[in-house]
């Protein structure tokens, strides 16, 4: 191959790697503004209310079991005992529970980033079995039981989120919620304290039932709620049926089970959970013999336009534009025999590096697609009216901004469509590579890089030889 074809080819790569680093630069940025959002959304929670949970409502009965136990503190009494309190407590699980929640999405801004909250109005009824403090399990040793007052708890992961004071009835006598979950496996949450009917209620009456039936008493929850971004109902009933319905036209179905049911359109979505307690481990969380995040149903209100990840996206193809814009470089001076200077490759890598970060900037104030059609229609047109005098015509200029345009045209695809990225990137790949072998199909690589010859080189190659 032509020595001077080849130290041209080692400089056109040598200049490829540098204009890596104003994109590695560009990317770097990408990261930064994206931490900044991230700070400002949780701003935004501190000061309004974060992701919620919620979790029951669950019975909870504390007790202490006295027991007998051996005592070992003094080897000359080998029979010797001790009385012991263990603290206990037994969890009363709904039988059914049916939530209805309507979910009003708004946004807040915090400096030029919008946060995406809502506001749900819930009602929640079902069914619960009122445990029997005279039927506690017994140990080995037991001597007696000390029970505690009986209470509901509720979870909620970010109390702050209550708009008004959420009303509570138990077998239809409203109970006084007060601040504090009193449960070791629920971080935040409300209580009220009841009073459990005497046993001697619990016999069977004229209507037949059994005297467990009779225990089975019914419960409803109105709960108002503020949160942000996603909401998760906790499944702890023998039979749990969620409905939800809310005017977002984008939401993210990602907890532990999905939905039976779910219409998503323009007038927003609506969805419906059916889980067991067969389906779930969230019992034993609750009680403290699981492990790992409560499970969850959940559904995520997302932003459909993340302008920090398509803008990330985009920069990770900034490498492939640099390349092919090269490349071409590279073809018009072989085809059409013109020299291009190291400095003018450069400058036009250097154009489409900051098609990146203008990218980047005009997406945090105006539309992503507006800006995506800005920033390219600037450096397109910078870019033609550049190479109109490098390639030495008007109309070589403005091929290379029409292919240029095509590139930016075909980066958009692929920023659109997520899904089928891969296969649209290889397929435009193969078309480039294609057209590139087809066009350099008669080229003589070992005579190429000829007109790149000093013109003394040339003309002492061309001069008939001398005879002696």
């Amino acid at each position: 191959m032509n020595r001077i074809l080849l130290c041209k080819s080692a400089i056109t790569a040598v200049l490829i790697l540098l204009i890596l680093i104003p994109l590695h630069l560009v990317g770097n940025a990408v990261q930064d503004r994206k931490h900044f959002r991230e700070e400002a959304v949780h701003s935004v929670w501190q000061s309004y209310a974060g992701q919620q949970t919620l979790t029951g409502p669950v019975l909870v009965l504390p007790y202490k079991e006295i027991l007998r136990v051996a005592d070992n503190s003094d080897p000359k009494r080998p029979n010797a005992t001790v009385l012991q309190a263990e603290a206990l407590q037994v969890l009363a699980f709904p039988k059914t529970l049916r939530i209805n929640g309507e979910v009003t999405p708004s946004e807040r801004y915090r400096g030029i980033h919008k946060v995406l909250v809502y506001e749900m109005q819930s009602r929640w009824q079902g069914t619960i079995e009122l445990p029997d403090p005279g039927a506690l399990p017994k140990s080995a040793g037991h001597v007696g039981f000390e029970v505690g007052q009986p209470y509901i708890a509720i979870g909620i992961s970010d109390t702050r989120g209550l708009m008004a004071a959420p009303t509570f009835e138990l077998d239809g006598k409203p109970l006084k919620l007060e601040q504090g979950v009193r449960l070791k496996s629920l971080t935040q949450g409300l209580h009220a304290e009841i009073d459990l009917p005497p046993v001697k209620a619990a016999k069977p009456g004229l209507d037949g039932r059994s005297a467990q039936a009779q225990r089975v008493v019914p419960f409803s929850l109105t709960l108002p709620l503020l949160g942000a971004q996603s909401l998760a109902f906790a499944p702890v009933a023998d039979q749990n049926d969620i409905a939800l319905t809310s005017a977002w036209r984008h939401p993210s179905f990602d907890g532990d089970f999905l939905p039976r049911t779910r219409t998503v359109d323009a007038q927003g979505f609506r969805s419906n959970w059916s889980v067991t307690s067969y389906n779930t481990k969230v019992r034993g969380q609750l009680a403290g013999t699981g492990d790992g995040m409560l499970e969850t149903v959940s559904v995520t209100l997302i932003d459909p336009v993340n302008i920090y990840l398509q803008a990330e996206r985009a920069v990770k193809y900034g490498a492939l534009f640099v390349l092919l814009t090269f490349a071409g470089f590279f073809m018009f001076e072989l085809v059409k025999r013109l020299r291009i200077h190291p400095i003018q490759y450069l400058l036009v890598g250097l154009a489409l590096a900051v098609f990146f970060l203008l990218l980047l900037s005009l997406s945090e104030h105006i539309a992503f697609a507006l800006a995506y059609l800005a920033a390219s229609a600037a450096c397109i047109g910078l870019l033609g009216f550049y190479l109109s005098f490098v390639l030495q015509s008007w109309r070589r200029g403005l091929a290379f901004a029409a292919l240029l345009t095509v590139l930016y045209g075909a980066l958009y695809g692929l920023l659109l469509s997520e899904d089928n990225a891969l296969m649209l990137g290889s397929l435009l790949l193969f078309v480039i590579l294609a057209a590139i072998m087809v066009m350099t199909r008669r080229i003589d690589w070992y005579a190429a890089g000829a007109a790149w010859q000093p013109l003394r080189d040339k003309s002492a190659a061309d001069a008939p030889a001398v005879q002696s």
